[in-house]
Formats: structure tokens, sequence, C-alpha cells
């Protein structure tokens, strides 16, 4: 399933709306941590059919980033039926993101 990126415009219709799983994961450009975790996310939107996966820029997004209280990057928080689950901060191996999203 391919990554969807994510927006206030259309983050009601993906996340809020959506009635399933979503991975959001929250990150920027500039943040290490970020880019060693942005090829696991990719692995799992691979593999993972149920589960839809969504990325969000902090830069580009911050009113999203603030609406969910993301204080530190790389962060990913699971949503069910449109509500928040789980959560991770900072960099987790794949089998942890598949982990969290159970």
């Amino acid at each position: 399933m391919a990554v969807i990126e994510l927006t206030t415009e259309n983050f009601e219709t993906e996340v809020s709306a959506y009635q399933g799983k979503v991975l959001v994961d929250f990150w920027a450009s500039w943040c290490p941590p970020c880019k060693m975790l942005a090829p696991v996310v990719d692995e799992v939107a691979e593999e993972v059919q149920d589960v839809k996966i969504c990325k969000i820029n902090v830069d580009e997004q911050q009113a999203l980033a603030m609406q969910f209280k993301v204080a530190s990057i790389p962060t990913l928080i699971v949503f069910q039926d449109g509500e928040e689950v789980n959560r991770s901060l900072g960099f987790i191996p794949k089998a942890a993101v598949l982990e969290l999203i159970q």
C-alpha cells in the first residue's frame, strides 16, 4: 500500500473519518532518526495491507503536529477508527513498528 502524505486538508478524510487502523509518521527532512525510520515505515507499508500508512512533515504541517502534541520526532501514532490508540517516540526497528500496529 502506498504511503499517504497528510496535510490539514486531507487529515479528516484519511485519518479522523477512516474506519480502520492508520499509522502516522510525524517527521522532518533535517532529522537523522527520521531518515533512519523512513525506509522502515516504507517497508511496513509494502508488507501490511490492513493498515493505512501516512506521513506528516512537521515543518510543513505544524498545526497537526501541535494538535497531537508532537514535541519530538520521529513520532509514530496509531489511530483506530479516528482515535489515537498507541504512540512511539524516536527510532524503532521494523519489528517494533509491526508490534505497535497490532
